[in-house]
């Protein structure tokens, strides 16, 4: 090397060194915005069934699809999208299934009936693979320094999203019309796929195979079903034959799909990976947190909007609502950002726990004064910080327990725990609720409440304590 090339050089590496906290949070910024258009599109119709009961000309029940359907699409396509990203890229498929999502979202939005609503939101489903690429992306392209934050912001915007979303909706649903709750999804998803064709592409990571195409349909099938009688076991009752028929049919084709996948060469799901000791232990916690997280998303609005008359009600509108939970999103946002650090300090075990121990500690809380605005507010808060803490951590977990082409797949399955927890916690809630109410008192009793906080509480006890299986620190698989 000449002596006029060396300086040029030495220039060089700064500025390349510079160009990299530019691009990765660029980056970042595009990955952020494709994990939020999904994670709000999953709460903000909540404030919307009496709205789209009236506007659509149908009833509560066939409202309940409109859940049931985005439910069941999100968690069959979240582990197969995963999985294909490790495959064939996963930039290549963040974009398909940011595009498809767009195309749910304006169907959604210019639909004439239930029905084709419905639809539309099992198209919109496809954007439940957006998350493990997220991961994926991020293990692939970020320098190793800078992937537990950006894993923990992603992650806590799987949570915040819900908290956004519920604000969103009412905000748009009092101001506006449901139909811009879509066109925002639409907007924001598109945004995302535009950044995501300028964000950087590596094959270093991929894991060629052929796609199992009979595992994924019996994935479909064995998550299908359950998940129906899951969603729909406040209009069937929980012992009811179609219920339990579904589940158990179900989990059998589950148990067919293990036994598949364990002699299949490619296939969709590696079981021995989920099988790990740190692995199953994470999932188990998520699924755990996932039921005191959503159950709380149940429980909270319904008593911001209960009439003052019950007792226990603050007679507030969805904007209202969306507002006294807008602290604990913005909560859950400062601490998933920064869980990474924190595990660095500390290891993974132990902020995993405390999170879930604070958020223990708020539902306990919850359950014995929820009479007023502002400590319902501050415990909520609580709860939050404590659920944005220990949900950051569990991708890192994943992400560094298992080999770096296999990252769509082991996020993806940990997405659809978490979706199941959610769909669980929910129901479970709105079960005990509605189990308080007769012809005479239509809206449930304070004790209902407690009882529901006292649960979600020792959820969150639980998850915690499934998380002592996991190690102080870890590494990430090279296998």
């Amino acid at each position: 090397m000449t002596p006029a090339v060396m300086p040029a050089a030495a220039a060089a590496v700064p500025a390349a060194a510079a160009a990299v906290p530019a691009a990765t949070g660029a980056s970042l910024v595009v990955l952020a915005t494709a994990a939020a258009a999904f994670s709000i599109a999953q709460t903000a119709v909540v404030p919307g069934v009496g709205v789209l009961t009236d506007a659509l000309s149908t009833t509560p029940a066939n409202v309940a699809w409109v859940f049931s359907a985005y439910l069941v699409a999100a968690a069959i396509l979240t582990p197969v999208i995963g999985r294909l990203g490790d495959m064939y890229g996963r930039r290549r498929f963040l974009i398909v299934a940011l595009a498809v999502f767009t195309v749910g979202s304006v169907l959604s939005a210019l639909a004439g009936n239930i029905w084709l609503l419905v639809a539309a939101r099992t198209v919109q489903g496809a954007g439940g693979g957006i998350f493990p690429l997220c991961f994926g992306l991020i293990g692939e392209a970020f320098p190793e320094h800078r992937r537990p934050g950006a894993i923990g912001l992603i992650a806590a915007i799987a949570g915040i999203g819900a908290g956004v979303g519920l604000l969103a909706g009412g905000l748009l649903l009092d101001h506006a019309s449901w139909r811009w709750i879509f066109w925002l999804g639409a907007l924001m998803s598109a945004a995302a796929a535009v950044g995501a064709l300028l964000l950087p592409s590596s094959a270093s990571s991929r894991s060629p195979g052929r796609v199992d195409v009979p595992g994924a349909l019996l994935l479909s099938v064995g998550l299908t079903a359950p998940l129906i009688a899951l969603t729909q076991t406040s209009a069937w009752g929980w012992g009811s034959p179609r219920t339990l028929g579904l589940m158990a049919a179900g989990l059998a084709v589950l148990a067919l799909f293990v036994l598949f996948e364990l002699r299949t060469a490619d296939p969709l799901v590696d079981v021995r990976l989920l099988v790990r000791p740190i692995v199953l232990a994470t999932n188990f916690a998520t699924l755990l947190v996932g039921c005191a997280m959503f159950g709380a998303f149940v429980l909270v609005p319904q008593i911001a909007q209960a009439p003052r008359s019950v007792g226990y009600g603050f007679g507030l509108d969805a904007t209202g609502t969306g507002l006294l939970l807008l602290p604990a999103s913005l909560a859950m946002l400062v601490t998933g950002s920064y869980a990474g650090r924190v595990s660095g300090w500390l290891g993974q075990r132990t902020p995993l726990m405390g999170g879930f121990l604070t958020a223990a500690g708020g539902m306990a809380l919850l359950a014995v004064g929820h009479g007023e605005q502002a400590v319902v507010a501050a415990l909520t808060t609580v709860v939050f910080t404590g659920v944005g803490l220990g949900m950051s951590v569990v991708p890192n977990i994943i992400v560094e327990s298992v080999p770096a082409q296999a990252t769509g797949q082991a996020t993806g399955v940990n997405a659809l725990v978490r979706s199941v927890g959610a769909a669980l916690g929910s129901q479970v809630v709105a079960t005990l609720l509605a189990s308080s109410t007769s012809a005479g008192h239509p809206l449930p009793t304070d004790g209902a409440f407690t009882r529901a906080f006292w649960i979600a509480a020792g959820a969150a006890i639980c998850a915690s304590c499934a998380a002592v299986l996991i190690p102080r620190r870890g590494g990430r698989d090279q296998r």
